[in-house]
């Protein structure tokens, strides 16, 4: 098989987290082949347009500002994110990487062992295209631009180039990691369910069911993590594409409430608002500074939490510090 180069893997990383989105026509009701997409949102492109400027957080922390919502991850916060580590358990919120390619893998992982026997070595080489419905990463916020500009009103077209990557808004803003409350959404425990349906939504007050079920309230600085139960869906069905995830709705919590990060075990948005794909990608990460974690495994961290009666800990991940990325391959760590 022909690898391709970095420039290439990008756009197909991207190709596939737009494709992952993407309901099928047929799923549609009343949309056949070829015609206008339909808008199964809460929300309209001009309400999400509006919302671009409202919940801005531009200029908040200055105008030269390169870490967003991560600013709200004080030395208080990881001081409360510590009190959290009391057992000592912890768990990982990465998937094992795939190396078939699927519906939900365009680009499966790829690494070349070389033996040295006479030495007692072995060596690899290793390529991913981690952007996508496949890895489970963490993106920069250079990684999405609007109207051709990124988080704090940068220049899309002067920061980020396929020679230099990104020279503003890199993943190397996290290069000293980041510690701070993690809080579990499990909305199919939350519906008595093992996994929500392909292309379910979760809406605001689905959030808010949660932390009155689970006893918590999510707050300034906070790592959110949804799960929906892709993993054990795949494992039961097969791979699939038309994940569940937030509707474009949901995005005003991300301010109301002040997170810093947010995550899921799929690529975070649903559904459908013709004229603006990935809504919630792009609130969060150009109007709100918010990072986001792709395809994390939130599996064990499910059953570890519901084992404890436990939906809050202490939150440590550390992206590889790739100069100028767009994002970085990750293993958050949930500490109990």
């Amino acid at each position: 098989m022909k690898t391709p180069n970095r420039v290439q893997a990008s756009l197909i990383g991207a190709a596939a987290l737009v494709a992952a989105m993407a309901v099928p026509a047929a799923q549609q009701p009343g949309q056949g082949r070829g015609a206008a997409p339909v808008n199964d949102s809460r929300t309209t492109k001009e309400e999400l347009e509006r919302w671009m400027k409202e919940l801005s957080n531009w200029g908040r922390w200055g105008k030269d500002d390169q870490r967003g919502a991560a600013n709200l991850i004080t030395p208080a916060k990881r001081k409360q994110a510590l009190a959290l580590a009391r057992t000592g358990e912890i768990v990982s919120l990465a998937h094992d990487t795939i190396m078939e390619k699927a519906v939900d893998a365009a680009t499966p992982f790829e690494h070349r062992t070389t033996v040295m026997a006479e030495r007692g070595i072995a060596v690899e080489q290793q390529q991913v295209s981690f952007h996508g419905s496949t890895f489970t990463h963490l993106d920069a916020l250079c990684h999405i631009a609007y109207q051709g500009q990124l988080y704090n009103g940068v220049s899309f077209q002067q920061s980020v180039s396929e020679a230099g990557g990104c020279s503003n808004l890199a993943i190397t803003t996290f290069r000293d990691g980041i510690v701070t409350r993690g809080i579990l959404l499990d909305i199919p425990r939350l519906k008595g369910v093992p996994y929500l349906d392909a292309g379910a939504k979760v809406y605001i007050e689905d959030v808010e069911a949660w932390e009155k079920k689970a006893g918590i309230k999510i707050g300034p600085g906070d790592a959110v993590f949804l799960r929906t139960g892709r993993w054990t869906r795949r494992a039961k069905m097969g791979p699939f594409a038309n994940f569940a995830g937030f509707d474009a709705s949901f995005s005003p919590f991300l301010k109301q409430r002040d997170i810093a990060l947010i995550g899921s075990d799929a690529v975070l948005d649903a559904g459908n608002v013709p004229g603006f794909p990935l809504a919630v990608h792009t609130v969060a990460l150009v109007a709100l500074g918010v990072n986001i974690f792709d395809n994390a495994d939130l599996e064990a961290l499910s059953e570890t939490a519901a084992r404890l009666n436990r939906w809050e800990f202490m939150l440590v991940a550390a992206p590889v510090r790739v100069t100028n990325g767009t994002g970085s391959p990750i293993n958050p760590i949930a500490v109990f």
